[in-house]
Formats: structure tokens, sequence, C-alpha cells
């Protein structure tokens, strides 16, 4: 049995759960998020908490066990507290802003990167090189920031790109001269 799919989801004040079926709606202070989880789970309400088990103890049950848990655990948390992930972008003459619902990128290309913005998700700006993406949905929000990583990803020879907060890229050793 899952170690994570046993453990029950607290519900913080302010959050509302509706369970209809599979279908599972949870509505708190940022927004609201649905999702239909598999027929294979059972889904319990109780004190405040819910509970995630298997229907039966086949293989494809207990593989869907803990994901399904995951999945309305980040809904919760993203409902009461917005999820975010932070960029730094590295290299000189590199940097971002945004405009209405466009990011624009100058990356060193001959032309500026523009990535829509998708509703839901907000992106902010601070001193031209630091991206902070957030959202209350955890998967539009890693989404989103890899697809802003992938246009220009980190290099290893002087660590220009677009670089998670935090992430450290292992340097190599360019050509040497004579």
């Amino acid at each position: 049995m899952s170690r994570i799919g046993k453990l029950s989801i607290k519900i913080p004040p302010k959050v509302e759960v509706h369970i209809e079926d599979q279908s599972v709606s949870i509505s708190g202070p940022y927004g609201k998020l649905s999702r239909t989880i598999s027929p294979l789970m059972l889904l319990k309400i109780e004190n405040q908490e819910i509970s995630v088990a298997p229907k039966d103890n086949s293989r494809q049950a207990r593989e869907l066990h803990g994901l399904s848990r995951t999945l309305i655990n980040n809904m919760v948390m993203g409902v009461s507290t917005k999820f975010e992930r932070r960029l730094e972008i590295k290299g000189v003459g590199y940097r971002s802003q945004v405009k209405g619902k466009d990011l624009i990128l100058n990356l060193g290309y001959s032309h500026p990167v523009v990535i829509l913005i998708p509703s839901g998700i907000e992106v902010s700006i601070e001193a031209n090189v630091n991206i902070l993406i957030q959202g209350i949905d955890k998967e539009e929000v890693g989404q989103l920031a890899a697809t802003i990583r992938s246009k220009r990803p980190p290099e290893p020879y002087k660590g220009k790109g677009i670089l998670y907060k935090g992430e450290v890229i292992k340097r190599k050793v360019g050509k040497s001269g004579k």
C-alpha cells in the first residue's frame, strides 16, 4: 500500500471541498479547482480531512493511490496558498518584461521571444532578470516555468541562460590555449 496515499489531507479553514462521484472540486481564497479522480479510488471527508483509499487491491489501483492523494493535496494547497516558481536570467544583455498577457524575453537571439501567459497565472519581473510565476495550479506553474527555461537553457561553459532560483550549474573547463 502507498505510504503517501495512506496520509489524510487536512482541509485548512476557508477552503471548501465538494465530492460528487469521482469529481472533486475545491474552492478557497485564491480560486477554484476541479479534477476527476480515477474510479478505482474511494474518497471520503471526515473531521475536516480527506482520505483516499483504493477500491480493490489491483495493480492499477495501487499505482494510482499515491498519485490521487497527491493531486488532491496539491489542489488544496493551491487554493489556500499559491504555488510559485522563481527563474533567474544570467547573461549580458538578457532581460525580460511583461506587456499585457505576453512575457517578452530578450535572450541574445536576433528577435525577442514572446510567450503567452495562460489565464490564472501571474508573472512578475524584478530587476529585469528575476521572473516570479504564481498560480493555484501546480502543473500550470511548473509547465510555464519549464517552457520559459527551454527558450535558453543554462550552458555549462559560461553559465549563461535561464535557471531556476538556487539551481547550480556544473561548470566545464573550456579549451586550453597553447
